[in-house]
């Protein structure tokens, strides 16, 4: 069986399950990056994976590579269809072969918009013409299957998925040898700007630090709302609470995480996944993550792995926050749990399985076979 994953450009969330498929498939696995890497992306951290494997095709390097993309297009057995153009999709669906786009949510502004006609229009050309195609939706985001059962798109071929980065294993022992009665360490990461609003974090902190709990914020990250959020924290007085680290390295956030006790996710429903999730409940910590998040609903089991609260509502965030602080244990409770999930069920080993089971059993018109976590119904 020969697979090829159209994307954008290689990143770190990618890496681990194209690696994965590499193993079980050796050179008939193929990922296609259709543009470079972004000056935004590098300023973020991300590094230049381009020339880095041996499986990865640059189509945007030459016609000849082009052209190479192409026929993998239309001769692979399966292909899975990421951020990458319309262009490699069109003679894919020609054929009929089995095909995967592989989508956040569709409408991370609201499902309101469908009223504008030109959107309803392109959403519809988009995602129904092809549904009688042998074209299966791998849903990264809990609510992509509900914006396309609007479209009366995919019927019955939609499947959890999501982003897959490096997943750890590591001594919990060792984790958890600080005592429960140190200081709480609270950490936020993420580009700073509007809807993933860092300033819920510091609204946070200031009702913290009125009510004496012991704690200390660190925020990694850079980004338009930065300087304002900086000079919010300032005027509330949070000097000696909260440091800003600025931007950096995967490497160096992950050695963040692993020190830290409660990782926030303050994002609004224009958070399309979140790897973060990912990486701090690998990480073992106490997730506190906003119900909006792509990946919140998929991973998060609420008060079993992490605690969700309601998105856009500070007063839910806080009480969520005050819980852990009051109930120490329960940070490693939940941070033990979070850890268990990513090595048993949401990493990109068990993805890249779960995928090549999913096909066999799509080709050979089966029973789905998975009932949870990676490749199970979406709905």
């Amino acid at each position: 069986m020969r697979v090829t994953f159209f994307g954008n450009f290689l990143n770190h969330h990618q890496i681990p399950f194209c690696n994965e498929m590499a193993k079980h498939l050796d050179d008939r696995f193929t990922f296609i990056a259709t543009s470079k890497i972004t000056d935004e992306r590098l300023q973020l951290g991300y590094k230049d994976y381009s020339d880095t494997f041996g499986y990865s095709i640059n189509a945007y390097e030459s016609e000849k590579q082009n052209q190479k993309a192409l026929a993998l297009a239309r001769e692979s057995d399966v292909v899975i269809f990421g951020s990458a153009p319309e262009r490699f999709l069109t003679p894919r669906l020609a054929t009929d072969r089995l095909t995967f786009r592989y989508s956040e949510r569709l409408f991370k502004r609201g499902t309101y918009r469908l009223m504008d006609p030109r959107v309803l229009a392109m959403s519809l050309e988009k995602h129904t013409r092809h549904r009688k195609k042998n074209l299966h939706l791998l849903c990264a985001s809990a609510y992509a299957a509900r914006d396309a059962s609007l479209l009366f798109a995919y019927p019955d071929k939609m499947w959890k998925w999501g982003y897959f980065p490096q997943v750890y294993e590591y001594s919990l022992d060792e984790r958890f040898k600080h005592s429960p009665e140190d200081t709480v360490k609270i950490l936020w990461t993420g580009r700073f700007i509007d809807w993933k609003h860092p300033e819920y974090a510091i609204r946070l902190a200031k009702v913290l630090k009125i009510k004496n709990y012991d704690f200390s914020l660190i925020m990694i990250g850079d980004g338009m709302l930065k300087s304002k959020v900086e000079k919010l924290a300032h005027r509330i007085g949070l000097q000696d609470k909260i440091r800003f680290m600025g931007a950096m390295s995967t490497e160096d956030v992950r050695r963040h995480m692993m020190s830290s006790d409660i990782f926030l996710v303050t994002s609004d429903k224009q958070e399309g996944w979140g790897a973060v999730v990912n990486e701090s409940m690998n990480s073992s910590c106490a997730v506190i993550v906003s119900d909006a998040v792509g990946a919140a609903h998929f991973m998060v089991k609420h008060n079993y792995n992490g605690l969700l609260f309601k998105s856009g509502d500070l007063s839910d965030l806080i009480s969520k926050a005050e819980y852990l602080l009051i109930n120490k244990n329960e940070i490693r409770r939940l941070g033990q749990n979070a850890y268990n999930t990513m090595i048993s069920e949401w990493n990109a080993g068990v993805a890249a399985q779960r995928l090549l089971k999913l096909t066999e059993s799509i080709l050979e018109r089966k029973e789905a076979p998975f009932l949870h976590g990676p490749c199970s119904k979406a709905d």
